[in-house]
């Protein structure tokens, strides 16, 4: 018998104002938005986006209502643990919100929640409540 999948996820540790809690992506790119990172961490977030765009595939592109917040407002993306390639440059976004004073936190599920898309390195789901 196969052991459950196991995903992971990074994410703020504080609810936002829309009552969801961001991912770490989300957080590096509301840093850069805001103008508040400097030089070389704009430069090394452009490059390290520019990968992961490159690198899995974007959700929306099979499904336009997977993140549409009429649809599924608490939709949340994680990680398949099998996914060692992109997990392996996860500590860079965190290491960046970390000397930004950004906190978050990592939770690890075999079952995050209701699955509205899955490809071959991540799932996003609309979570338990």
């Amino acid at each position: 018998m196969d052991a459950a999948p196991e995903f992971v996820r990074y994410q703020a540790t504080q609810l936002n104002t829309r009552g969801i809690y961001v991912g770490i992506f989300g957080l590096a790119n509301g840093l850069a938005r805001s103008g508040k990172l400097g030089d070389v961490d704009y430069q090394w977030w452009q490059n390290a986006n520019a990968w992961y765009d490159a690198a899995y595939p974007d959700p929306n592109l099979s499904d336009p209502t997977v993140y549409d917040r009429t649809h599924n407002l608490y939709a949340q993306a994680w990680f398949k643990t099998s996914a060692v390639h992109l997990l392996a440059r996860i500590p860079g976004y965190l290491d960046l919100l970390d000397r930004y004073g950004v906190q978050w936190e990592e939770l690890r599920s075999p079952a995050p929640g209701h699955f509205l898309y899955e490809d071959d390195v991540q799932v996003v789901v609309d979570p338990h409540h």
